[in-house]
């Protein structure tokens, strides 16, 4: 069977699609930003109240109390940039989303039990004992990790059409894109990721408690970037394996093949090296500028990828477009306005911790 008879028309575009790719890029990065965090942090919580819950339990629980508000923006910042992938790609990730359409409709049980864990989490820590609390948060962790994994598979999947003729075969809707050469790294990649910003976001944290003792926000600032700087490491040899296991299309266009994505490439490359460097050196505002480009960065070199592997079946530059721009405008002002209330309440909320409020 050619997969390109399964590629469904593509709808017409309201405004030209550079508008569409522009906010994607921009609301996945801080879609992104909040995933790393929550993750990173869960990760980073269970870790220490396996290791040495009595020595770690102020720091657990304020991860705690910072984990439900990670969760929400995760999911409200995800929003935007999936229905921009929609736009620009619907043909392509709704055509996946049916082939594992069971595991995908999952996803939102599996995030309502995640979100709800962690909230028991946070407001049984100090009447539970450690074991119950393990259980609550290394079950909505494992919620969690298991989002992103089926998202990993929609992701690879809406890329290979030629993996789209397996439906006829699993037609129940559980079909994961487990035979993806690039599935397991590409996950990895992303879930280490999120513990090295994870680490550094705990360090940022310690840096504003100025209430802390001085000595424990020391050593707070010191370990978030201890975990910074080893995850980034080992997020590069994981991101060696990734690449390696690209299709020789799309690795072509990253060494040589094109000079825009050799360029963001290389790039990325940099930030992680000074990522490390000044993660080592405790630096931590050097070690934040290096890691917010190389995030950038690593979304630019993705998307380009993108491109790469629909190459031969699609590009957005080939949707028509029907000039109509009263949606585009309305949507950056209700954007605007959206953004301007999140930061209202966050300076609500922070100048509350400043002094002493619930």
């Amino acid at each position: 069977m050619n997969p390109a008879a399964l590629i469904p028309a593509p709808d017409p575009l309201q405004v030209p699609w550079g508008w569409f790719q522009l906010l994607l890029l921009l609301t996945f990065f801080l879609h992104m930003v909040a995933m790393n965090i929550m993750i990173g942090c869960a990760v980073i919580s269970l870790v220490k109240q396996l290791v040495n819950p009595a020595k770690n339990q102020t720091l657990c629980r304020d991860i705690g109390n910072k984990l439900t508000y990670a969760v929400a923006f995760t999911v409200n910042f995800g929003v935007a940039p999936l229905l921009f992938l929609q736009v620009l790609y619907g043909h392509f990730i709704y055509t996946s989303s049916i082939i594992m359409g069971a595991c995908w409709l999952s996803v939102i049980f599996f995030l309502i039990a995640a979100y709800s864990l962690a909230y028991l989490h946070k407001f049984r820590f100090d009447t539970w004992q450690v074991g119950p609390r393990r259980w609550l948060l290394g079950t909505s962790l494992a919620c969690l990790l298991l989002i992103g994994f089926f998202f990993t598979n929609n992701m690879t999947l809406m890329l290979t059409p030629a993996a789209w003729p397996q439906y006829f075969r699993h037609p129940g809707g559980f079909f994961l894109n487990l035979a993806e050469p690039t599935l397991v790294a590409r996950y990895l990649h992303s879930m280490i990721a999120a513990v090295a910003t994870g680490g550094l976001f705990l360090a940022l944290l310690a840096h504003f408690q100025k209430q802390l003792p001085d000595g424990e926000r020391r050593a707070r600032i010191k370990n978030g970037l201890h975990w910074f700087t080893y995850a980034t490491m080992v997020q590069i040899a994981i991101g060696i394996v990734f690449l390696l296991s690209l299709p020789k299309p799309v690795l072509r266009i990253f060494v040589g093949g094109n000079w825009l994505a050799t360029l963001l490439f290389s790039g990325t490359l940099i930030g992680s090296y000074y990522s490390i460097k000044f993660g080592a050196r405790e630096r931590l505002w050097p070690a934040t500028a290096a890691l917010t480009v190389t995030i950038l960065l690593m979304i630019l070199v993705r998307d380009l990828a993108r491109h790469a592997y629909l190459a031969p079946y699609f590009h957005p530059a080939d949707l028509p477009v029907t000039l109509q721009y009263s949606p585009l405008v309305t949507f950056l002002l209700i954007l605007v306005i959206g953004l301007g209330i999140i930061a209202y309440m966050l300076r609500l909320g922070w100048l509350s911790t400043k002094e002493g409020q619930s």
